[in-house]
């Protein structure tokens, strides 16, 4: 096949991805509560802090909620044709469980929507990205708790009314699986002493899988256009050897994931994580009905963040290297490694796909990928950040070659498309976007906007519909 018959499909949702957590600040105003990630000073692996003593970045974000139209100015400058971003629960339900929502929140997301309308960009969004009311975590103990299911339906019900003639793509929730990984930023979970973590977090899980089905089926309903999907956070993992146990540590590793995109596109438990919760003494407690509805209301698409891959071992000499990467693993000898040590491979994304698609036959979007890494500004005050266009082009060289493949990709998002609080470290020095933004890891910077190296270099990839790699 010649490289020219490899190209990206007529339509392709170029675009940038943020969470409200992450972009919009305004953490106490128009009516908002308070959320998860408003006592999360630390990044995602963060316990729960109600004191709030430490520096918390995501209370200002960079001030989108103030400067969106300046922001969306720029993502159209771009070519931009979708902007993924999340609605804060918060504004919408400010504790989670009231009987009626924020209007002034309604109105923000209105605006919003139609700033981004305006300018022929397609709004993807995500109901509950990496926050939740903290109320539903005080009064209810977060996702442990079933009623929560109640409330994120009604939340997930007033938006697709509001927003029905505004917004067809969805996701239900961001990186569902990092619920194990990260159970406060995930699912609101606190545990007590002496609690089964485990089947705390498999419980939540399962609440989260019935709260996304009723979601699939009220989309649906309400908006009969609209694509609904789930988001994983997804990582290929290799076999360190080609011993046979290495080989089946990396497919047990994978599982770990797969097992949230199983249920939502799918619609059942797999064998295999039967097996595991019975081994592990883990009990679910479904109610009747809650296997049907899983059946019948599968999503539409399978979005997925893509940063790393991983490799598993199972010599114990390995195990004993920490391998860098947020979700574990070992080293990888032949990767390199960004500065947060994350480690940095392309064609695990083209391989990515191929599992997902070759699993699932349903429609793929990458809405997260990019690089974290430290920006400077030169003297003349632009921004040479080659690294990240390297890092974005061999992503996207690899994401043509699943295409040609054969796999079915609607769209690319990539993360943070202007400069946020990083989910991980709770940082603004670990930078991802085209435009920088001018803030540090203590709050103090001006807000503005400038446009790095990779401003221009984007928008030539949308241009030329992925040509100009």
């Amino acid at each position: 096949m010649s490289s020219n018959a490899k190209r990206f499909p007529e339509g392709f949702l170029w675009g940038g991805a943020v969470a409200a957590n992450q972009v919009e600040g305004a953490y106490n105003e128009g009516g908002k509560g308070l959320s998860t990630a408003d006592v999360s000073p630390n990044g995602i692996m963060s316990p729960f802090d109600e004191s709030m003593t430490s520096l918390n970045l995501y209370h200002n974000g960079i001030d989108f909620y103030h400067r969106y139209k300046e922001d969306i100015a720029l993502f159209a400058e771009m070519g931009f044709k979708a902007f993924r971003t999340s609605i804060a629960w918060t504004r919408i339900f400010p504790n989670g469980d009231e009987e009626e929502p924020n209007e002034e929140g309604l109105s923000f997301y209105d605006d919003l929507f139609d700033e981004l309308l305006k300018h022929h960009i397609e709004p993807v969004v995500t109901i509950s990205h990496y926050e939740m009311p903290l109320g539903l975590v005080k009064n209810y103990g977060g996702w442990k708790n079933r009623k929560v299911i109640e409330f994120y339906e009604r939340y997930a019900k007033t938006v697709f009314k509001r927003y029905q003639h505004k917004v067809k793509y969805w996701m239900t929730f961001n990186e569902i699986n990092v619920v194990l990984h990260a159970p406060f930023t995930g699912g609101g979970l606190v545990f007590e002493e002496g609690e089964n973590k485990l089947n705390a977090m498999y419980q939540a899980a399962h609440h989260q899988f019935v709260a996304s089905a009723l979601a699939v089926k009220a989309g649906h309903d309400i908006i009969p256009d609209s694509k609904i999907g789930c988001m994983i956070a997804a990582t290929t993992t290799y076999p360190m050897t080609s011993k046979p146990e290495d080989v089946f540590a990396a497919m047990e590793n994978e599982r770990k994931t797969l097992f949230f995109s199983d249920v939502q596109a799918r619609g059942a438990y797999p064998g295999y994580m039967k097996r595991y919760l019975a081994e592990n003494n883990i009990e679910i407690e479904m109610a009747e009905g809650d296997e049907e509805l899983l059946k019948e209301h599968t999503v539409d698409y399978i979005g997925f963040s893509y940063y790393m891959s991983m490799a598993a071992s199972t010599d114990p000499e390995e195990l004993a290297k920490s391998g860098g990467n947020l979700l574990g693993g070992v080293k990888n000898p032949y990767l390199k490694s960004s500065e947060w040590g994350w480690q940095i491979d392309p064609k695990g994304l083209r391989i990515t796909l191929n599992t997902l698609y070759d699993r699932y036959q349903k429609p793929l979007f990458i809405v997260e990928n990019g690089l974290g890494a430290v920006d400077k500004v030169e003297e003349d005050g632009t921004i040479q950040d080659d690294y990240r266009i390297n890092y974005l082009r061999d992503h996207l060289i690899e994401a043509r070659e699943a295409i040609a493949d054969g796999v079915e990709l609607i769209g690319y998002t990539s993360w943070g498309p202007i400069d946020l609080v990083s989910a991980s470290t709770a940082e603004m020095k670990k930078r991802y976007g085209f435009i920088y933004v001018d803030r540090d890891n203590e709050g103090n910077g001006t807000f503005n906007r400038i446009k790095k190296k990779s401003f221009n270099w984007y928008q030539q990839v949308i241009a030329t519909n992925g040509e100009s790699l």
